[in-house]
């Protein structure tokens, strides 16, 4: 019997976690915890870490679970290498729902680069009105560069002072469009966009964004992960779970 357990928080793992209600499988949705009021979820969920590799394949064990889908934001790194270990651990199939990264075309004016500290070293020494778009977690180490005017944007309102003295928050919950980009970029005449390549279509309005308006974009590139299977639909999750005629994104 199927039991599936999704790491998710992501709007793909959304999607995965209404496929699968309504297909009737007995299904845990895990939220890492971050984000203070999380989206509800048509299935059982729980929140907050599982406190490392021995602690997950613990769960595992315990809560019998037969598949684990890995649909976590493509830089939730350390999560994703935990559920490798412990699915290797306990003999739990891993299947991850990740997907693609963007492409870099022509004319894009993308500053590719290994992790939030470089993508420090990228901004220009004259003041200038930056897109931080990296979430809350990664804002500090900017504190170096504090002649900048940033704007952030988050899901939840900042709970303590910000790191940086000339800052602007925007609260709200994607995904945005392509005109709300462009207003929003030009209303704040931002010059730089630092931002982290998620992939997918919820977040890359932003983009699509920079690209129209010719504005260099600091791209933060994903971090490394052991070989894994992968698939970049809830379609594929679903037929992996044994139900080819369930409807997904």
């Amino acid at each position: 019997m199927t039991r599936a357990l999704i790491l998710g928080g992501t709007a793909d793992a959304n999607l995965l976690a209404d496929a699968i209600a309504r297909a009737g499988i007995d299904a845990v949705y895990s939220y890492g915890g971050r984000t203070a009021a999380p989206a509800e979820q048509p299935l059982p969920t729980r929140i907050g870490g599982f406190g490392g590799v021995s602690a997950l394949a613990d769960y595992l064990r315990h809560e019998a679970i037969t598949h684990v889908i890995d649909a976590t934001h493509p830089f939730a790194a350390e999560m994703s290498r935990n559920a490798i270990t412990a699915c290797a651990q306990t003999a739990t199939p891993l299947l991850a729902l990740e997907r693609a990264p963007w492409d870099k075309i022509s004319g894009d004016r993308w500053i590719e680069v290994a992790d939030v500290v470089a993508a420090v070293a990228a901004l220009p020494d004259s003041r200038a009105s930056v897109f931080l778009a990296i979430g809350r977690q990664h804002i500090a180490p900017f504190g170096v560069r504090p002649q900048h005017a940033y704007t952030l944007r988050f899901v939840d309102p900042p709970e303590q002072a910000l790191p940086l003295p000339d800052a602007d928050v925007i609260v709200s919950r994607g995904p945005f469009t392509l005109e709300g980009e462009l207003e929003m970029m030009r209303a704040r005449r931002i010059a730089w966009i630092v931002a982290r390549n998620s992939g997918g279509a919820g977040a890359r309005a932003k983009i699509d964004a920079a690209r129209a308006l010719g504005l260099p974009v600091i791209m933060i590139t994903r971090p490394h992960l052991p070989d894994r299977p992968r698939v970049e639909s809830v379609s594929q999750v679903m037929e992996w779970l044994g139900h080819r005629t369930c409807l997904g994104a």
